[in-house]
C-alpha cells in the first residue's frame, strides 16, 4: 500500500483503508479498540463486516453515489462491535486515487465517546441552517422593509424550482445539495447591503457609473460571506456558505456570456446560480420597483421564454414553465 496512505493510520480516530471492492487492507490501532477485532482478524474481509440493520438504507446509497462518483462523504452509521455490541460513528469516507488505483479511507469518530455535545441529524442541521441563513439575509437588508417578502418568494419559488428541474431531468441530485439551493438562494442580494440607496433605489435610469457600482454587489456579498465563515469557522455551515457564494457571485451571469462579473457562458455557471437567475428575475418582473411598475404573470412568463439560450438556460426555464405554481 502506497506510503502517504500509510500515514492515516497513525490519526487518533479510527481508521480504515479498502480498495475499489471495498475489501479491508489496512485498519489502527484506535480501530482495533473500538471494533474488537484485531488486524488480522479483519484485513481481507469486506468493510460491511461491521454493518447492522440500524443504518438506513438511504444512508448506504447516499455514501455509495458519493464515493463512486469521486467525492468525499460524511454521515453517521450504527454498526455491529466484534461482540455484537451496537456502536454509533461520525464517518467521512474519502477516495483517493494513486497510480491508477483508487482507495477509499474512512475516519470514525464514536459518537458514545464525546466528552460533550449534541448529534443532530441532517434534518434538524437543515433547519438550524436555514433559519440562521434567513435571519442574516433579512438582517442585513433590514432598511427595505419590502425586501423580505422578496427574498421568502424567491426561496421559495428556488425550492420548487430545483426540485422540479431535477426531476424532469432526472438529474439524481443529492437532497441535501438541493436543500442547500433553497437555504442559499435567500442571500442571494446580500451585497446590496453596501450599496448607497440613492442609487439601489434610484427612480430613474441608471449612469454608467451608478450601474458600475451596483454590479459590485456581486463581488461584496461574497466578501460578506467569507468574512462571516471566518468569523464562524464550522463546518455546519461550511457546504452552505459555498453554495451561497456561487449564488451570490454569479446570478447575474447569463447564459450567452454576456453577464457579470465574470462573464462565464453556459454550464460555466453553476446550476445554483441559473436557477436563482430565473426565480430572481421572475420575481423583480412581476413586483412593483421604484423604477418599474408591476407586470402580470403571463407577460412576465413571456419575457422568460423570449430569453431562453440568452440571458437563461434554456432548461431550467422549461422547468419554470412547467410548474403549476408560477401562475397566480
Amino acid at each position: 500500500m502506497n506510503s502517504q496512505l500509510r500515514t492515516f493510520l497513525s490519526l487518533a480516530d479510527a481508521v480504515i483503508i479498502t480498495d475499489e471492492e471495498h475489501t479491508i487492507l489496512a485498519v489502527n490501532a484506535a480501530y482495533e479498540t473500538i471494533t474488537g477485532y484485531a488486524s488480522d482478524q479483519i484485513i481481507g474481509k469486506g468493510a460491511g463486516v461491521l454493518r447492522s440493520p440500524y443504518t438506513p438504507a438511504s444512508t448506504y446509497k447516499s455514501m455509495k453515489e458519493a464515493i463512486h462518483s469521486g467525492s468525499s462523504w460524511s454521515g453517521v452509521f450504527t454498526n455491529h462491535k466484534r461482540n455484537r455490541e451496537l456502536w454509533h460513528s461520525s464517518i467521512t469516507i474519502t477516495p483517493f486515487e494513486m497510480e491508477g488505483t483508487t482507495y477509499f479511507v474512512g475516519m470514525f469518530r464514536e459518537l458514545e465517546q464525546l466528552d460533550r455535545g449534541y448529534y443532530l441529524d441532517d434534518e434538524r442541521v437543515g433547519q438550524i441552517q436555514g433559519s440562521l441563513l434567513k435571519v442574516l439575509a433579512i438582517s442585513c437588508e433590514i432598511r427595505d422593509p419590502g425586501i423580505e417578502s422578496h427574498l421568502l418568494r424567491v426561496q421559495n419559488l428556488t425550492e420548487q424550482l430545483v426540485r422540479k428541474h431535477n426531476d424532469r431531468l432526472g438529474l439524481k441530485l443529492r437532497p441535501s445539495y438541493l436543500s442547500r439551493i433553497a437555504h442559499s438562494s435567500i442571500l442571494h442580494d446580500i451585497g446590496k447591503s453596501s450599496i448607497p440607496e440613492g442609487i439601489l433605489y434610484k427612480p430613474g435610469p441608471l449612469a454608467d457609473y451608478e450601474r458600475k457600482i451596483i454590479e459590485m454587489h456581486t463581488l461584496i456579498g461574497v466578501d460578506i460571506v467569507d468574512k462571516i465563515y471566518a468569523e464562524l469557522d464550522d463546518e455546519l455551515f461550511e457546504s452552505e456558505l459555498a453554495t451561497a457564494k456561487n449564488i451570490i457571485l454569479h446570478h447575474h451571469e447569463r447564459w450567452d456570456g454576456t453577464g457579470y462579473p465574470h462573464r462565464l457562458q453556459g454550464d460555466q455557471i453553476p446550476l445554483e446560480a441559473r436557477i436563482v437567475s430565473v426565480v430572481d428575475v421572475f420575481d423583480a418582473l412581476t413586483t412593483k420597483r421604484p423604477y418599474k411598475e408591476k407586470w402580470d404573470a403571463e407577460t412576465a412568463l413571456r419575457y422568460l421564454t423570449e430569453q431562453k439560450g440568452k440571458q437563461f438556460d434554456p432548461e431550467i426555464v422549461d422547468s419554470f414553465l412547467a410548474m403549476n405554481t408560477v401562475v397566480k
